[in-house]
């Protein structure tokens, strides 16, 4: 049975290893002092992100990173799925699918009047996911190196 729940301080040596796969599996790198800011920010009870991780026999084998923000198209905070990966050994079962839910859980107890996320267009297995728990809203995003 998986279980799902916050994140503590105490559960960085086992979020580290998992994040880095899910940077890999982007081919992207980080330093290590953003891993740093990240997990502060993620505890830090002023910012607007949350974190949770999904937990087989006692061994995290998934995360998901959730940021609310404001919205120019509507009146309540938008919840943005930013982060959710799940150890290759775990696919298949539902973890991802019980991370997204307990996201939209948080959003909904925040009154969010929207809860969104990204992929990238080649992320069948994820896409075969999304496809089925949501709505593909059909934008496409663009980056201007700053």
């Amino acid at each position: 049975m998986t279980d799902i729940r916050p994140l503590t301080p105490a559960d960085r040596a086992e979020w580290g290893p998992l994040f880095n796969a899910y940077l890999q599996f982007y081919e992207t790198e980080l330093p290590e002092s953003q891993y740093d800011i990240t997990w502060q920010r993620l505890h830090d009870p002023a910012e607007p992100m949350h974190v949770f991780g999904a937990f087989e026999d006692g061994r995290m084998v998934g995360f998901v990173h959730a940021i609310f923000h404001r919205s120019t198209w509507l009146p309540d905070v938008t919840c943005y799925l930013q982060d959710l990966y799940v150890d290759a050994s775990q696919r298949g079962k539902g973890t991802g699918e019980k991370l997204i839910e307990r996201v939209a859980d948080l959003a909904r107890e925040h009154k969010a009047g929207r809860l969104y996320w990204l992929t990238h267009e080649t992320n069948a297995t994820a896409r075969r996911l999304y496809d089925r728990v949501a709505a593909n809203a059909g934008f496409i995003q663009y980056r201007k190196p700053l």
